[in-house]
């Protein structure tokens, strides 16, 4: 891949005419893809001392700043290495109609940690799978994603790195990595060569440019980034992937799940929640100790116990450990990103909780039913999910998935008991009674949601809710069998 750098000999004075009007016309070529609220992220990769500072300023320096941001991505520190791989790339794309420029990306991450032995090849080829999702899920999305890599020879790279370093005013521009880098120049190449020829994908496609000449660099930039932008908005025809590679498991449909018999008396209940308490919070300390991060998602029917579940759950917990996220309609930031991007977002890190109170599942339920999101876009939501809690469970956290399960005719009762209550009416809205209205819908999209994403790595448990309180225990034992049988696999080397 790298040995075909573009390289083209032109006359200085050429270039210079050219350049000129290619730059100028990166002003329209923004407003061009703001009217059309098309985000865009131009990734800048490319050996130390490649000239990538200077070419993203030659870039910016025609843009309207209040519609772009630069990022200059470094090696993760120790904070961002208590999250999963993606969290803090996924915090960078762009609003719709914005510009995200990245001075290293996801690429240098990974291909440095590899050859500094920071990561195992297992490792590598699992990142490398997740960018390829990420990339593919933003390209689905609408996102435009221009990737460009600047090649030069290990000559050239030494003669660079001796003459910022020989000047007073740039010699900290050269690190000890840098140096490294050169040094081991052609165990970077072969590095370098492999992951851009398997990450050159149909949808983000590698441009690499021989940056040896400064005006040919810019040129070459000038013109990739207006023709790739704008061959992207002018097709308007983008392919969907739908496919799915993940095996999943046998589900019951909500209707074949027996609600009768399921109930725990009020006698028995203190000393039964008592009981899971502790144990749950001595799961808290371990999960702590070990680093496991964990994701609790509760979906469910309205007045089906969520919140009540929740706060057995919470008062188990250390409250420097946890947090509680109620996840309603998403805020115009939110939607003018990628859906996953506010959820990705509020990840816990390691030996934390994140618990949240209706999730990312939104959007094949209430956005598919109401029509708030084109139906392509939400049928192509099932992979997306099912990548997204691969991707967290690859990355070490455990994710429990709980479908509150009860019949229409507790639900009545229930919003009955609400609505004559004045200290409850709060929790009782037109919209509940809406979506009421349309219970056959929400079933068989909820049937479909379980079938689709109850995967082997994160499956859905549908917990029986007419009674509450059996609802709270069977919940809170599962959540303590999940981490036990997670802590003993991993104690067994599995």
């Amino acid at each position: 891949m790298l040995e075909k750098a573009v390289s083209r000999t032109v006359k200085k004075s050429a270039l210079q005419e050219m350049n000129k009007e290619l730059s100028e016309s990166l002003p329209h070529l923004q407003l061009k893809i703001k009217e059309q609220s098309r985000p865009v992220i131009l990734v800048f990769e490319g050996w130390e001392a490649s000239g990538k500072g200077s070419v993203i300023a030659s870039v910016i320096k025609y843009l309207d700043p209040r519609f772009f941001r630069v990022f200059t991505v470094e090696a993760p520190d120790s904070q961002e290495k208590r999250y999963p791989f993606l969290k803090r790339h996924w915090e960078m794309i762009p609003e719709k109609g914005k510009i995200s420029v990245l001075d290293k990306s996801w690429y240098s991450e990974i291909a440095c940690a590899f050859l500094e032995g920071k990561i195992s090849e297992a490792e590598y080829d699992r990142r490398i799978i997740s960018i390829r999702n990420f990339e593919r899920q933003l390209s689905d999305d609408g996102y435009i994603i221009v990737k460009i890599f600047l090649q030069i020879d290990a000559d050239e790279q030494k003669k660079r790195m001796k003459k910022l370093s020989d000047d007073k005013k740039t010699k900290w521009r050269v690190t000890e990595s840098d140096r490294f880098q050169n040094r081991n120049y052609s165990k970077y190449y072969r590095t370098y060569d492999d992951l851009l020829s398997i990450t050159d994908f149909p949808f983000a496609r590698w441009n690499v440019i021989d940056a040896r000449r400064s005006s040919f660099t810019k040129h070459m930039v000038y013109t990739i980034i207006n023709e790739t932008v704008n061959n992207a908005i002018n097709n308007e025809n983008r392919s969907i992937s739908r496919s799915s590679p993940f095996r999943l498991l046998d589900m019951p449909a909500l209707s074949e799940t027996e609600l009768d018999g399921k109930v725990i008396s009020t006698e028995r209940y203190p000393e039964l929640l008592k009981k899971y308490q502790k144990k749950l919070s001595d799961i808290h300390n371990i999960l702590y100790k070990k680093g496991i991060p964990l994701v609790l998602c509760f979906e469910g029917w309205d007045a089906a116990g969520k919140g009540g579940a929740i706060k057995r759950i919470s008062a188990a917990l250390d409250p420097r450990g946890y947090e509680a996220i109620p996840v309603s309609a998403p805020d115009k930031s939110e939607l003018a990103h990628h859906y996953l991007w506010r959820f990705w977002r509020r990840m816990p890190k390691s030996g934390h909780i994140a618990i949240f109170d209706r999730t990312w599942y939104g959007r094949v339920m209430v956005e598919k039913i109401e029509g708030f999101t084109e139906k392509s876009r939400c049928d192509a939501a099932f992979n997306e999910i099912n990548e997204f809690e691969y991707e967290l469970t690859g990355s070490g956290a455990i994710v429990i998935k709980f479908w509150l399960h009860i019949d229409k005719d507790e639900q009545l009762r229930r919003f009955t008991e609400r609505q004559n209550n004045p200290e409850k009416q709060w929790k009782i809205t037109d919209e509940d009674w809406r979506n009421r209205d349309k219970w056959d819908q929400y079933e068989l999209a909820v049937d479909e949601m379980i079938s689709k994403t109850s995967t082997t790595f994160a499956p859905w448990h549908i917990i029986e809710a007419n009674n509450k309180l059996y609802a709270r225990l069977k919940v809170i034992n599962i959540i303590i069998k999940t981490v036990e049988d997670r802590i003993r696999k991993s104690q067994n080397g599995k």
